[in-house]
This record gives C-alpha cells, sequence and structure tokens, in this order.
C-alpha cells in the first residue's frame, strides 16, 4: 500500500452517468489501486443552475454497483466556499488577478477573425486588463453582471507529460488569453475550483477526459502562483458519437441507469469498457479483477466511436 499517492473521482450532478464517465473513472480507479493508492470522491456542485436534485445520490448508487469504491468522506464542493475565497485572496494579493465586465458579445467585436471551426471558446483579448479603475466603476454601474476575474497569463510555453499521450506543450497566453477563475471571492470557476481541491486534498495524480488537456496548462499556471506541487496526469480517449462530438442523447441510451433498469449486469458493462480499453479480450469482468491487468502501456490511444452497433455489445 502507499496511502501517499492519491486520486480522485470528481463526477459533476447535472446529469445521469454514462459509459464515457464509467470508462475514464475506471482507468483512474485501476491506476490508482494497481498502485496501492488512496482515491477519494468528490462531487463537483458549483454549477448551481445545472445542478439537479437527487442525481449525486444516484451517481454514487451507479458507482458502488458498478464495483467502484473510495476511501475516506465524500467531498462536496459547495460546502467549502470559505476555502476558495482564501485561494483567491491568496492570488489576488499577488496581482495575478484582475476584474473583468466584458460579455462574449464584445469579445466578438474584438476578435481579429471569426473562431475556427470546431473552437469552442474565444481567446480573451485583453480588454479589461488595461481598463482604468474609473472604467471599470462605470461599465459596472450600467451593467447588471457581477464582473468576473481574470488570471493574468505571459507569452509563456507550459509543458507537461501526460502518462498516455506523453509531451505537451501548450501556451495558454495564445490559446485563450487571460483567462476567467472566479464569478467572485467564493465562487470559483471549474479552472480554479479544480486546483483549490486538489492541492487541498494533497492529489498527486489526476485521471480525466483528453477534451481537458488544454486546462491542464491553465491549472499548472495556478500551481505555479499557487506555490503546490501539481500531480502527474492522464487523458483519456473519449467515447465520441460518429458525428464525432461528445455523447448525447441523439448518439442512443449510454446511461447507466438505463442498463440497469434492463437487467445487464454490472460486469458486463465493465468487461465491454475495459475491453474496449486494450486491457483484455472477453467481455465480462469484475472492475476489482482488473487491477491485476491494468497497464498505461496497454490502453487503446483512440477515442471510441460509439455507434449502435458498438452500444449493441453492451447487451448481446
Amino acid at each position: 500500500m502507499n496511502p501517499n499517492l492519491i486520486s480522485r473521482l470528481a463526477p459533476s450532478p447535472t446529469g445521469a452517468l454514462h459509459l464515457g464517465n464509467i470508462r475514464t473513472f475506471m482507468w483512474a480507479w485501476l491506476s490508482i489501486r494497481s498502485q496501492g493508492g488512496t482515491m477519494l470522491m468528490r462531487i463537483e456542485d458549483l454549477e448551481t443552475p445545472r445542478v439537479k436534485p437527487g442525481v449525486a445520490e444516484k451517481m454514487l448508487d451507479d458507482l458502488r454497483w458498478l464495483g467502484f469504491d473510495w476511501d475516506g468522506e465524500i467531498v462536496v464542493q459547495t460546502q467549502r466556499r470559505n476555502y476558495f475565497a482564501e485561494i483567491f485572496e491568496s492570488l489576488k494579493s499577488q496581482n495575478a488577478l484582475y476584474p473583468c465586465v466584458c460579455t462574449r458579445s464584445d469579445m466578438l467585436a474584438a476578435a481579429q477573425g471569426a473562431p475556427n471551426e470546431g473552437d469552442h471558446e474565444l481567446r480573451y483579448p485583453g480588454t479589461c486588463r488595461t481598463r482604468s479603475e474609473l472604467e471599470m466603476r462605470d461599465r459596472s454601474a450600467h451593467s447588471d453582471r457581477a464582473p468576473a476575474w481574470r488570471l493574468k497569463t505571459s507569452l509563456r510555453e507550459i509543458e507537461f507529460d501526460d502518462l498516455l499521450s506523453g509531451k505537451h506543450r501548450i501556451n495558454p497566453h495564445a490559446e485563450v488569453g487571460d483567462f476567467i477563475v472566479a464569478r467572485g471571492p467564493d465562487n470559483p470557476a471549474y479552472q480554479l475550483a479544480v486546483v483549490a481541491d486538489d492541492i487541498a486534498s494533497h492529489v498527486t495524480e489526476v485521471v480525466r477526459g483528453d477534451d481537458l488537456i488544454p486546462s491542464t496548462a491553465r491549472q499548472l499556471l495556478l500551481y505555479q502562483l499557487l506555490n503546490a506541487a501539481p500531480p502527474r496526469y492522464g487523458h483519456v480517449p473519449l467515447l465520441i458519437g460518429p458525428d464525432g462530438k461528445r455523447l448525447a442523447k441523439r448518439h442512443g441510451d449510454a446511461r447507466i441507469a438505463s442498463f440497469r433498469n434492463q437487467g445487464i449486469r454490472p460486469e458486463r458493462i465493465i468487461g465491454t469498457l475495459a475491453r474496449w480499453s486494450g486491457l483484455i479480450d472477453e467481455s465480462d469482468a469484475k472492475l476489482s479483477d482488473l487491477i491485476s491487468v491494468w497497464s498505461w502501456q496497454k490502453l487503446n490511444r483512440e477515442r471510441v466511436i460509439l455507434t449502435p452497433a458498438k452500444l449493441s455489445e453492451i447487451d448481446s
């Protein structure tokens, strides 16, 4: 056992768990359990308007049914606002943040060209970074929106080694500019909340979807400012629909709750996901039995396209 190696599962209670979530959680769980480490559970419920009552409890029940376990008490983000406020003040005291009242329309108007096809966010041009205090007060007085807080970035590449895909070099300033880290002192955005909680929990390994690779560079900037050692990262290739987009209802019902209602055994779900991952050849396995065969070197490095035929493999 090595309790100093720590990972976490961090579901967000905005919808039902599906095959893609479970495949990512499976990689995270197997990686840390194979090292004799500690697995924590964190409920990321800060996106209050999207959080649905009762979903967190159903997620935890589905995970237990599939064979997942975790150590210690469950952390709930919305119960930690005082801590987030302390982290916010630490960054603010370093002059690393500034308030921003720009809207998406402002950003579109300031952009030099239209976003490329597939872009998920616009690059912020730094408009409020150079605004005077008087200008900020004036704009805030004529707006019904509280200012967001952005992190100052610089022209510097961030490097990290991914457990699956190797070395990455990303320049957050060039890609997204100064990015939002909070809506208020006790209301952090995703980038800051994740880093703050992982620091508090002494997390040493983070395994998550490969759509979050760009976020890793931004979060490493925050680790540097907060003088904390970052974890090592492993990014899981997503399960996607035939259209190349993230799983959605239009791609078929991939919810774990639906499989349970159909009477499909958890071993079938775990085994099929393990086979798609490259860990085993069969389609039935208990999660705990996969610890002995786990290896990052065995894993498939391509995203899995969830066609109707592939989805039917779960109940065939």
